[in-house]
Order: C-alpha cells, then structure tokens, then sequence
C-alpha cells in the first residue's frame, strides 16, 4: 500500500497543493503500476523466456563483433556526455574517427 499525502502550507492555494500532490503520486508511481495492471496479461512460459533471453545475447554479442570489426559505429549509451567528441565535432564524423585508438 502506498500513501501519498500533502498538507497545504502556508498561503499556499488549492491549485498548487493540488499539481504538488500529482507530482508526489507520480513519483510513487502508483499510475504506471495500475495502469500495468488494467488487463490481464498471461505469464510467458519458461521456454518462451529462456528462447527470447538467448535471442537478446545472441543480438547482443552479434551488435559486439560488429562494432568491434568496424562495420557498425557504435552509439553512445543514452545520457552519457563526452567532452571529447562535443569540442571536436565541427562538422559531421567521418568513418573510423569515432573509433577509440590503443595508446
């Protein structure tokens, strides 16, 4: 069970307490898990899992080798800042110079 509860303060009005209590529910993420939850969804069988787990890895080590032979320029992980490539990109990447070189 998840409380989410909000006391007015001070000269607060009605409109903020109640974006302040949105915000608060949402933050539980109560909503999601609820909306999850509206229908029914059948259990996937272990066979079912196990085949798409080893599908993944599969893909995954495939997408590895690829990048590794230099037939795919690997994309930067979502929220991940480098410096390095932000100051020297002037124009648009030329094939290979992405590719981090052993010193």
């Amino acid at each position: 069970m998840i409380n989410a509860e909000v006391q007015k303060s001070g000269s607060e009005n009605a409109l903020s307490t109640i974006r302040k209590f949105s915000r608060r529910v949402q933050g539980t993420g109560l909503i999601k898990t609820v909306r999850a939850n509206r229908y029914y969804v059948r259990p996937g069988s272990k066979i079912v899992k196990k085949k798409r787990a080893l599908k993944l890895i599969k893909r995954r080590e495939e997408y590895r080798q690829n990048v590794k032979e230099g037939k795919i320029i690997e994309v930067p992980k979502r929220g991940s800042y480098n410096r390095e490539q932000t100051s020297q990109s002037s124009g648009p990447a030329r094939f290979g110079e992405s590719t981090p070189i052993a010193r």
